[in-house]
């Protein structure tokens, strides 16, 4: 659940930018510069796979404590990195196609193939690097990376799907609501990773343990339990968790959770402008 949820939000931003530039070339009668949309969106997902695929194998090739600061590195990392994405999008959603219609633009009139393809180069790069990771931080030192695999498959499938949806503007996607219960679901994921990173930090002594555990529930063991375990994919949760780690989950949680809620509270829209269906309702029309 947790790599479809990544993949699937990660997928959406991604297939948002393609289909903002797809409508828009589309709309100036520009179908010889489509291709080098796809140029760039290709090349950035293949490269994206590359260096995860590469930054898997090095991970994962480590022991000791070596091993354990590494994924406690990635674990802070991807946190971080989470916490960016869901900030910046509620921030920049409203901006985003004027954005990327003015760069088309530009690269369509001065006849910049390559500037076209680099639009979706970088912006397909960066969702795809923030998956490898994100995917990496779940992966390294757990045995479910085959049923992970086929969650993030899911998850970009139905980004594909959505992303059609957008292009064609068939449908009324309401990206607001969209975005805002994935980004409270990925706020509850990336708490999960600051745990895991304070766990990793305590194994290899870099943090001290304090209390371990704070507290004991036999029932919730992630090895012997179904439930146990996809909480602990998708929530950071621990059946027996030290006192830094419960801190450092709340610590992030409640401040990031309350500072979110109240980014994306529904505002009123300026008169003739609908903010339910950002930024894609209807970009072939």
């Amino acid at each position: 659940m947790a790599a479809f949820l990544v993949m699937l939000r990660e997928g959406v931003e991604a297939a948002l930018v393609v289909a903002i530039l797809l409508a828009y070339l589309n709309r100036l009668g520009s179908r010889s510069h489509i291709r080098w949309v796809w140029v760039g969106t290709v090349s950035a997902a293949f490269l994206s796979l590359l260096i995860g695929i590469v930054i898997y194998n090095t991970v994962g090739s480590l022991e000791g404590r070596a091993e354990q600061l590494t994924e406690g590195v990635v674990a802070f990392a991807a946190g971080g990195l989470l916490t960016w994405m869901i900030f910046w999008m509620g921030k920049n959603a409203r901006q985003l196609r004027g954005k990327l219609e003015s760069e088309a633009a530009s690269a369509v009139a001065l006849g910049g193939v390559a500037t076209l393809a680099a639009v979706a180069f970088v912006a397909v790069l960066r969702e795809g690097l923030e998956s490898a990771l994100f995917l990496i931080s779940t992966t390294v030192g757990e045995s479910a990376s085959g049923s992970q695999l086929v969650g993030g498959l899911l998850g970009l499938l139905a980004a594909i799907g959505i992303g059609y949806l957008m292009y064609r503007g068939g449908s009324r996607i309401n990206l607001r609501i969209f975005f805002r219960v994935t980004g409270f679901l990925i706020i509850l994921f990336a708490a999960g990773l600051v745990s895991k990173g304070v766990h990793e930090f305590q194994e290899a002594a870099v943090l001290p343990i304090l209390i371990e555990p704070l507290y004991q529930v036999p029932f919730g063991d992630p090895d012997i339990s179904t439930i146990a375990r996809f909480a602990k994919t998708m929530f950071g949760w621990s059946p027996g968790p030290s006192l830094l780690m419960v801190i450092s989950y709340w610590a992030y949680l409640l401040p990031i959770g309350a500072a979110f809620a109240q980014m994306t509270a529904a505002v009123p829209p300026a008169p003739g402008v609908s903010n339910d269906h950002l930024p894609a309702e209807r970009l072939n029309g």
